[in-house]
């Protein structure tokens, strides 16, 4: 590894564990702002979801971690790391990103205060983190029982979101693109609650409810229920077993829609949901 490769990642390392200091979850990301660590399911015939069950590393925003010993041990694993990710939707910041594109040849910030202007909010002073492109990424801090999912473009032409299951590339993390610097005066700040207004706007709107049809019987509603009663780190592992038991039972098709709103009830995405449905479905000799 060359010398000034070395010293990028002698620093992401550092920065990332000033970050870890207050309270933020991070991995290790190479140059092209990817996790640095390939996923270990890379070459199974069949990948299922797994947020890290399997005890191995490379499972992105997954492997994220405050605990300094953790955090040294993803890096030792990924020499080659120039940055760091910051998770977002975990605890204690519950962290929401504002990013303000430029490069899409839309003003981003203009966007941005034209919501805030229809919708009566104000972004207060925060940590603002400069992108190589002239970019900024905004932090915001979400309440925790609200599950801000990532948008590309939904908010505002321009503005994407980050939220649970995405992350930031860290302030101090060089890139092919370059490097990405906290704006001066807000290094030292904390992310700011993220106005109601504004959170309001960063929700996807309510889903129509889908009851567990007659057909399915009290089997299909005891299934839906198993997968609302998942916590954090099980809630894959549940939908794909409900969904699997579903198939074999001739009642899968009719159950997706209340098995999806049961998933996305534990704070799972919509895409998450579906893909491990289909999954599911597969295994059984079904077509999803």
């Amino acid at each position: 590894m060359a010398t000034t490769d070395r010293q990028a990642t002698t620093l992401a390392l550092a920065h990332a564990l000033s970050a870890a200091e207050r309270g933020l979850a991070v991995i290790p990301l190479s140059r092209s702002k990817l996790p640095a660590l390939r996923s270990p399911h890379r070459d199974d015939p069949a990948p299922s979801p797994c947020h890290g069950a399997c005890g191995k590393l490379g499972h992105g925003v997954y492997d994220a971690s405050s605990d300094p010993d953790r955090i040294r041990e993803l890096f030792a694993a990924a020499p080659w790391a120039t940055g760091y990710g910051i998770a977002c939707g975990l605890p204690p910041h519950h962290l929401i990103g504002l990013d303000l594109d430029v490069k899409t040849g839309t003003d981003s910030s203009a966007a941005l205060r034209e919501l805030a202007l229809r919708h009566l909010f104000t972004i207060p002073p925060t940590v603002v983190v400069v992108t190589p492109s002239g970019g900024r990424h905004l932090w915001l801090s979400g309440p925790p029982e609200v599950v801000v999912p990532n948008s590309a473009g939904r908010l505002a032409p321009g503005i994407d979101i980050r939220g649970a299951g995405g992350y930031l590339v860290g302030p101090g993390s060089r890139t092919d693109q370059g490097a990405y610097a906290a704006a001066p005066g807000s290094a030292h700040l904390a992310p700011a609650p993220c106005p109601r207004s504004l959170l309001r706007l960063l929700l996807p709107p309510p889903r129509a409810y889908h009851p567990v049809p007659a057909a399915a019987g009290g089997h299909g509603q005891g299934l839906v229920q198993f997968v609302l009663a998942a916590h954090e780190g099980q809630r894959n592992t549940r939908l794909f077993w409900a969904a699997c038991r579903a198939y074999e039972d001739g009642i899968g098709p009719a159950l997706v829609a209340p098995l999806v709103d049961a998933a996305l009830h534990t704070g799972l995405s919509e895409r998450e949901a579906r893909t491990t449905i289909a999954s599911a479905a597969r295994m059984t000799g079904h077509r999803p």
